[in-house]
């Protein structure tokens, strides 16, 4: 976790689990697993037994000691609806969010199913925004589950964009963020694939966010589409975030 994330859309990073497995294209180069990797097996580090999935309580309430309203990322080092993470535990991570209702918490899944079975089982305040991954169309089934949720705000992460999506059904979904792969073998990300998405958020209304347009050189590659950078976020937000 991180005081501070460079992360374009958010401000830190809270990680009450880590640990993940591959379920889809998009684990294919995944960030998370990489990092762990380069510390496993040193003794006493958090990533010693590499990226085994591992509940971490004595992080729970970390939020409640950040004063400052920020955006907070909540595990950007595994998935908060794993499988093998408790109810009980994803409850209490939802307890401290409602707790600590001066930050806005971000929560992003590819385990849209087990999301839509427990949502009734937690308690969702406003500061609470709810999203799933979806990196090609063969995942837009994802986006169903998640309009099932009673979240604030809903958004989708479209990242790595690995193909075009087609016409994508943005009702009650407020916030769409796009970006291609970034880091050693990235995949390619076409330019048209991410106007197509933009087009169709100013149709629905959605606010929408190019994080990157990834490669080997990300930095070099930039963020900036037809001209300028987009970096629109839904309204009502609790926090000023800080775009990079």
């Amino acid at each position: 976790m991180s005081e501070k994330s460079t992360i374009e859309w958010t401000d830190s990073t809270w990680n009450p689990v880590t640990g993940c497995n591959k379920i889809s294209p998009w684990c294919r180069h995944c960030y998370a697993e990489t990092f762990a990797a380069r510390w496993q097996g040193i003794s006493g580090h958090p990533y010693e037994h590499g990226f085994d999935l591992r509940l971490w309580p004595d992080r729970l309430e970390l939020p409640l000691t950040w004063k400052k309203p920020r955006a907070i990322f909540v595990n950007s080092m595994s998935d908060l609806f794993h499988e093998k993470v408790p109810l009980d535990f994803i409850q209490r991570v939802f307890r401290t969010m409602e707790q600590a209702s001066w930050h806005t918490f971000q929560i992003l899944t590819k385990r849209s199913e087990r999301l839509a079975d427990l949502a009734p089982d937690l308690r969702w305040p406003p500061n609470v925004w709810m999203g799933v991954s979806i990196e090609s169309a063969q995942y837009l089934w994802r986006v169903d589950h998640l309009r099932k949720v009673p979240a604030a705000v809903r958004f989708l992460s479209l990242e790595p964009l690995l193909g075009r999506l087609g016409a994508l059904d943005l009702a009650s979904i407020h916030w769409v963020i796009v970006g291609g792969e970034s880091g050693s073998g990235a995949r390619p990300i076409d330019a048209e694939w991410v106007r197509e998405i933009r087009k169709q958020c100013r149709t629905s209304g959605a606010s929408f966010f190019f994080k990157q347009w990834g490669g080997v050189q990300k930095k070099r590659n930039g963020r900036v589409l037809d001209g300028r950078t987009w970096d629109e976020i839904p309204k009502g937000q609790v926090f000023e975030l800080e775009v990079r």
